[in-house]
């Protein structure tokens, strides 16, 4: 559908901006901002965090971390004391 809009100096700088460092047209940022801005406020856009392997060898467990380093703190304390001899 065509339109006129009269957009402020400074909103049309921001999309044009926008719109050169994402490598696409004027039209599709001004789109995706005025979706953006009529979404509903507790809308929430889905949330993606890759996962990766640890590399951890088996028989760790991470539930105890804190265990962990401190158990490889104290060993590393008593190897150089025992270096000291």
């Amino acid at each position: 559908m065509r339109t006129t809009v009269t957009l402020d100096a400074d909103v049309a700088s921001a999309l044009e901006q926008a719109a050169r460092e994402r490598q696409v047209s004027f039209k599709k940022v001004l789109n995706d901002a005025v979706r953006a801005g009529l979404r509903p406020a507790g809308e929430a856009r889905p949330y993606h965090l890759p996962t990766r392997r640890m590399g951890l060898r088996k028989g760790l467990d991470l539930d105890k971390a804190l265990a962990l380093a401190a158990d490889l703190e104290d060993r590393e304390v008593m190897r150089k004391l025992e270096l000291r001899k």
